[in-house]
């Protein structure tokens, strides 16, 4: 008997070179005013709670499936997001060593990060486009 393999989910949108490095940017400046949750977890907890901001996946995890229902929670709560190339570099910019599957950037009131969480969402949303 032949083993069937279900389809790959394909990540999407991956963010380009450029773009990655302007999130990552402000993924580590987000840990610097304690505004970054790190984890799939975190992420749905604080979607559920309605104080996402942004949210940032890695789209080489493997399995896929332990990300894919980050996305459809985002969209039914309007929360952009969006696919960096690894898991390593999300964990870097996350400031732990090991690797990160998805972090969120969380509202915080007085936030000196609102105008560029807000230029990101813009950038972001450009993807879907």
């Amino acid at each position: 008997m032949q083993k069937v393999e279900a389809p790959r989910i394909k990540p999407s949108p991956i963010a380009d070179a450029k773009l990655q490095t302007k999130i990552l940017d402000l993924l580590r400046q987000a840990l610097n005013y304690k505004q970054l949750k790190k984890g799939a977890n975190e992420v749905l907890k604080n979607l559920d709670k309605g104080i996402c901001e942004l949210v940032i996946l890695a789209a080489d995890c493997d399995p896929i499936e332990i990300v894919a229902n980050i996305p459809i929670k985002c969209e039914e709560k309007n929360v952009s997001y969006c696919f960096v190339s690894t898991q390593a570099s999300l964990g870097r910019a996350c400031g732990i060593s090991r690797p990160v599957v998805a972090a969120s950037i969380v509202q915080s009131e007085g936030s000196q990060l609102k105008t560029q969480i807000i230029e990101m969402k813009d950038l972001i949303d450009q993807l879907f486009i």
